[in-house]
């Protein structure tokens, strides 16, 4: 069988050269993860230290070079290859300070999103947009595709009031923008106005998922080791409100859910018989070696993906929430309000409480939901930039 031809994607990194005007001259900050990598693999720090003027590195979560498990406090380092001072936004401070950003003139990132609200990486995107527009430097986004797309949107925007690290502007989940457009947003609807540039991917088309092009998948962040994650993700993710497992501890990551008091059978058979597009439901047990039910045996089920294109994984997520939230009512939890943050986790990934609350029924919820998501889907074209 002849394989499907792939398109040739350049993300921005590997144009770089054509903007050249943006960095020549210039001292440069860059905030940057594992995935900041030109085609060749070959990482962005190394390749603006050898080109240009790199002063300084930020560190988002989970450090310049994936170095930090999910969650864990990064203090400032040096980074051990090159020597450049590595200053964190993800412990203390999530906004770099005037003192952090003295030393550059423009501050570049390149991160690969994954096209969904709840990815912290966003919001360190727009505290250093903020940061950069009040201390009069310029942010450079490179950017990448969204590997789920850009045409598909899902969710409900989300209310401010529930603006959090996890959801900071009302948008949609799967709101089907790039970065850089995302970016563009940001800068516009709500107010940041920084000196902003976006250096833009090449050959990549809306409708095109990761697997449609020529690149090479590196992990995003520990947690999201493929595709079917990525997509799946935007659904999944709200079992982190939950004391159900996600699945984070195996190796299939938000792609297994699951409990120690879940009927596994008849949890898969009660999702199956919803025909929900692009997915199969099968029973599984699990014991993950970290995180939540650590070292228990979950029962559950893994969503299996047969399209990408018709799946639908935010109303997957909203489906097999509410079903397990009526398995038994004694076991399920919502994660308690962190005292010091305030507000349940559950909230802030929805963006309110209609969920938590039940003030709809998953259908219900649903059809509201589309709602929203079709006014967000017209109103962020504007911003399209392939």
């Amino acid at each position: 069988m002849k394989e499907r031809e792939k398109a040739c994607i350049k993300n921005g990194i590997d144009g770089i050269e054509k903007y050249g005007y943006l960095f020549e001259g210039k001292r440069l900050g860059l905030v940057t993860g594992p995935t900041g990598l030109d085609k060749q693999l070959k990482p962005t720090i190394d390749i603006l230290n050898n080109r240009y003027d790199l002063r300084v590195l930020f560190s988002p979560e989970h450090g310049v070079r994936g170095n930090f498990q999910a969650g864990t406090h990064v203090d400032s380092y040096v980074d051990e290859k090159t020597g450049i001072p590595v200053l964190s936004l993800y412990g203390d401070s999530r906004k770099p300070s005037p003192e952090m950003l003295g030393n550059i003139d423009v501050l570049v990132m390149d991160i690969q999103d994954i096209g969904s609200r709840y990815y912290t990486y966003l919001y360190t995107m727009s505290y250093c947009m903020q940061a950069c527009a009040e201390n009069k430097k310029t942010f450079v986004y490179l950017d990448r595709v969204n590997p789920i797309g850009g045409t598909q949107v899902e969710g409900g925007i989300l209310d401010t009031r529930y603006a959090s690290f996890v959801g900071m502007y009302p948008i949609t989940p799967r709101y089907g923008l790039t970065a850089g457009e995302l970016a563009m947003l940001f800068n516009s609807e709500f107010g940041i106005g920084c000196e902003l540039a976006v250096v833009k991917a090449e050959g990549w088309k809306r409708e095109m998922y990761f697997d449609d092009t020529d690149l090479l998948w590196v992990n995003p962040s520990p947690n999201i080791p493929s595709l079917d994650a990525a997509v799946l993700y935007n659904g999944t993710c709200l079992f982190e409100g939950t004391n159900i497992s996600e699945g984070r501890g195996t190796t299939k990551p938000f792609e297994m859910i699951g409990a120690p008091w879940l009927d596994p059978y008849r949890l898969a058979d009660k999702m199956n018989g919803m025909s929900l597009p692009g997915v199969i439901f099968r029973p599984v047990y699990f014991e993950p070696a970290f995180s939540k039910n650590r070292g228990q045996q979950c029962k559950g089920v893994q969503i299996h993906i047969t399209d990408h294109r018709s799946v639908r994984p935010v109303e997957i997520g909203i489906k097999l929430l509410y079903e397990i939230m009526d398995f038994d009512r004694g076991k399920f939890e919502w994660v308690a309000p962190n005292r010091e943050k305030g507000g349940y986790f559950i909230d802030l990934l929805t963006g309110g409480d209609d969920v938590r609350l039940r003030h709809f029924e998953a259908d219900d919820l649903i059809g509201k939901w589309r709602g929203e998501s079709s006014r967000f889907k017209a109103y962020k074209e504007k911003y399209h930039i392939y």
